[in-house]
């Protein structure tokens, strides 16, 4: 197996998409942020002075989705149908993050979908580091993808597999 963005020369490219064909393609990420049980609380109860932590963070997922190829140099630019960002308490001191991308294109939204839950989390954690700062986040990982070349594909254990 080789990898797509090495030349045969050995070099790092951006990979030759314009043989490929349009489909519609959705991919699937989630992360995490572990807290206090208080920070999750301030949270929730939108108790801080920087405004409505998820909000501000869903935001910034989303537009982190739609500037992931000016974040990472070999990503192509896409048009993205559609991002969405969703959180969910996993515990008293845990906050799940999912994100969802869809374009209908010649490569795949899996880096974006990385990208949005990476952004909304490094958002929660700014927002929140005044009154938390030994919060952890992730693991950050790709749930599923569907379209393209290369097929479907489910994180085996996961959610998604089962559905």
């Amino acid at each position: 197996m080789s990898l797509s963005h090495i030349n045969s020369a050995g070099e790092a490219n951006m990979v030759d998409v314009g043989d490929k064909q349009v489909t519609q393609r959705v991919a699937k990420a989630s992360g995490s942020i572990k807290m206090s049980a208080a920070t999750l609380t301030a949270i929730r109860d939108n108790q801080l002075k920087k405004g409505e932590v998820l909000a501000v963070a869903r935001i910034a997922g989303i537009q982190g989705a739609k500037r992931c190829s000016d974040l990472i140099p070999l990503c192509h630019p896409l048009a993205l149908s559609k991002v969405s960002v969703e959180f969910t308490e996993l515990s008293d001191t845990e906050l799940g993050v999912v994100a969802e991308c869809k374009v209908s294109g010649k490569t795949g939204v899996e880096m974006e979908a990385l990208t949005a839950v990476s952004v909304a989390a490094l958002t929660v954690y700014d927002m929140c580091k005044a009154i938390d700062k030994a919060m952890v986040i992730g693991p950050i990982c790709l749930l599923e993808k569907q379209g393209g070349k290369s097929g479907d594909w489910s994180r085996p254990g996961s959610v998604s597999e089962s559905q």
